[in-house]
């Protein structure tokens, strides 16, 4: 009888631990987001607030918003947090996204020397910007990696009426924000940065905003969650208590306290 109910009670409290194991496991999401997000050091201020608040530890991975995108179409993330929004409709639309929400914005700005060979300062807007430094064949450092900022910068070629590929001065990096920012500023280069990872950056040789202001250059950010119908894997609760905190009232005022050098670098978007 003792041996009974020693055997039931090892039971039950067995069956308690892996319960509490699987609540903790569910209380963890994963977010394939930006390299402007963690590069600008806006991840690391505003997560340790939201997993105090919520008790949900969240993992980054951060990628060019293309990758991201492919993480979520893979289901390897429970939601995305990226700024290229064509490529954002166009995965809800093709069933690998739900609920897209607005979240934030910033813009991009034209990095380049202080020499300005191009004329970049002069430029009566963001296209004229890009025409200068076509027309003059200044060395431009692009991202090359399918992330957000280099779809803005493919836009703002055309836009232009630049064909930059296969151009001597025209170089891709194939990285991130930061390794780019650090190979223009190796070749006193020209390039296209979105203002947070800017504004982080300490490498800066004589490299400089030389243009910046026009509503071309406007970079929203938005938050999806990987569909759950598709990927039945995905922390569904979890992931929209992130994406509900991120576009509250609370979420977005970290948002906005997150400043370097009293700079306010993203700009929450009211739901």
């Amino acid at each position: 009888m003792a041996h009974g109910l020693l055997k039931f009670f090892r039971s039950v409290l067995l069956g308690l631990a892996v319960s509490t194991a699987a609540v903790q496991a569910g209380e963890s999401i994963v977010v394939a987001s930006t390299t402007s997000t963690e590069q600008s050091g806006l991840f690391n201020f505003i997560l340790p607030i939201f997993e105090k608040d919520s008790g949900v530890a969240v993992r980054v991975v951060a990628l060019g918003t293309g990758q991201a995108l492919d993480v979520g179409r893979r289901g390897d993330a429970d939601v995305v947090l990226v700024h290229d929004r064509p490529a954002e409709d166009k995965f809800v639309a093709d069933g690998y996204g739900v609920d897209r929400r607005d979240v934030m914005y910033n813009d991009f700005v034209v990095i380049g020397p202080a020499a300005d060979p191009a004329g970049v300062k002069r430029a009566r807007d963001a296209s004229d910007a890009f025409a200068r430094i076509g027309s003059q064949g200044a060395t431009w450092i692009s991202r090359g990696d399918r992330s957000g900022t280099h779809a803005a910068e493919l836009r703002f070629w055309k836009a232009a009426g630049v064909d930059p590929r296969g151009q001597g001065w025209y170089k891709e990096a194939g990285a991130g924000m930061g390794p780019t920012l650090n190979m223009a500023a190796g070749l006193g280069a020209y390039t296209l940065s979105d203002r947070g990872t800017w504004a982080s950056f300490r490498n800066r040789q004589d490299l400089g905003i030389l243009f910046a202001g026009d509503p071309q250059l406007y970079n929203p950010y938005g938050v999806i969650l990987v569909n759950p119908a598709r990927h039945p894997h995905v922390k569904r609760a979890a992931a929209l208590r992130f994406m509900d905190w991120l576009t509250s009232a609370d979420g977005r005022r970290a948002i906005a306290a997150y400043k370097i050098g009293n700079e306010q670098l993203f700009f929450p978007l009211a739901r």
